[in-house]
């Protein structure tokens, strides 16, 4: 499941007073800023963030361009009585056709307003809806009529309660909002999508059945831009339908300091998760995303900052869950840890025979990354 977007609107009043709310989308994670077309190079001047804007002309530098939404900042003219004959309906149509990104702006005045919303969705990449009484936003049907379309629906909205509800109507929700809001509200907004995007992770506790050491061997060190707390680790292993949970550095050791933004996770072969899906250790790069998860389960994005291959001595770990063996390939030293079924961080060269680890377990396989239901037998 995709992400929730953030979208700030920045389109109204002196500059002056909109910039603060354009920065602190910048420095919240929002994905893109609404702003009239003249502003675009101001906006891209203060930091790199997608921007969208009305195409008052045949060209624009704005990343996505917004049809519907006029000059004195309303949206939706009325509606002619066919929907084909729409001047919006048509430039989108040109627009796409001419391989833009494009966003629809309706305001919401009634039902037909709906229809003409839906009708725009199934040709634009983004429907930005505004209600006039936002408690009545169709939203619902918006969400119901559009599912087997490949349109993001953003929500216009005033507050973070309002991005709230926006974002969890119908279990899926609108897949973004646009914020109208000064900046307390917009990292409230920010704070809400991220634990939304915080999806829980199932761990159950495996018995250990086998440690042993298999010489050398290459290892990835995986270095986040994210401190990593007690009992936060990245779900490897050597199958992909079982992961144990490895812990981050955030211990010191009298050999080594605590360097609470990494994980020695095992050899360049193995799965890491990565969002819903998995990659191989090896393909793992600077800029990439990975999964961090706790002990409880809880999850949360990091960015990588570097990648470390290197070769070491390694140790083969082999546990049981549910009758099936699962493995994977560690480098033999104290300073790496699996994580006990009461959450505590415990060294891999202090794991013996029935010890109990977290892992998290799924029937099926993976293939190309993605689950799979088929029978897949690795060893």
């Amino acid at each position: 499941m995709k992400g929730k977007s953030l979208w700030i609107k920045a389109d109204e009043g002196a500059w002056e007073d909109r910039k603060p709310r354009i920065t602190t989308g910048l420095e919240s994670g929002a994905g893109v800023v609404l702003v009239n077309e003249e502003d675009v190079e101001k906006v891209r001047e203060l930091g790199s963030i997608r921007v969208a804007a009305p195409l008052k002309g045949e060209k624009g530098d704005a990343d996505i361009v917004v049809i519907g939404k006029n000059s004195e900042g309303g949206g939706t003219k009325a509606l002619p009585d066919d929907f084909k004959d729409s001047l919006d309906l048509n430039r989108l149509k040109r627009l796409s056709r001419d391989g833009k990104e494009t966003a629809a702006y309706v305001v919401i005045k009634g039902k037909r307003y709906e229809e003409f919303a839906a009708a725009l969705g199934k040709i634009c990449d983004h429907l930005i809806v505004i209600g006039t009484d936002w408690k009545i936003i169709p939203l619902e049907n918006l969400i119901a009529a559009l599912q087997e379309h490949d349109v993001d629906i953003i929500a216009g909205v005033r507050s973070a309660a309002e991005a709230k509800v926006a974002l969890e109507t119908l279990e899926h929700g609108a897949d973004g909002v646009l914020l109208a809001a000064d900046v307390p509200e917009i990292k409230k907004v920010a704070s809400i999508i991220e634990s939304i995007g915080a999806k829980g992770i199932t761990l159950t506790p495996a018995r250990i059945t086998l440690v042993k050491p298999v010489g050398m061997g290459d290892r990835v060190c995986v270095d986040t831009c994210s401190l990593l707390s007690k009992g936060e680790g990245m779900l490897v292993g050597s199958q992909s339908n079982g992961l144990f949970l490895v812990h981050a550095e955030t211990e010191e050791s009298p050999y080594v300091a605590s360097r609470p933004f990494r994980v020695n996770a095992g050899a360049v072969h193995a799965y890491v998760r990565v969002g819903d899906k998995t990659k191989y250790l090896s393909e793992l790069g600077a800029g990439d995303e990975v999964l961090i998860v706790s002990a409880k389960g809880t999850s949360k994005k990091a960015i990588i900052g570097r990648v470390k291959i290197e070769r070491r001595p390694l140790m083969l770990v082999e546990a049981e869950i549910k009758g099936d063996k699962i493995k994977t390939i560690l480098q033999n030293a104290e300073t790496i840890k699996l994580v006990s079924k009461d959450g505590v961080p415990k060294a891999v060269t202090a794991l013996k025979k029935g010890d109990e680890v977290l892992v998290h377990y799924e029937g099926g396989g993976r293939h190309f990354g993605m689950k799979v239901e088929e029978t897949i037998v690795e060893k």
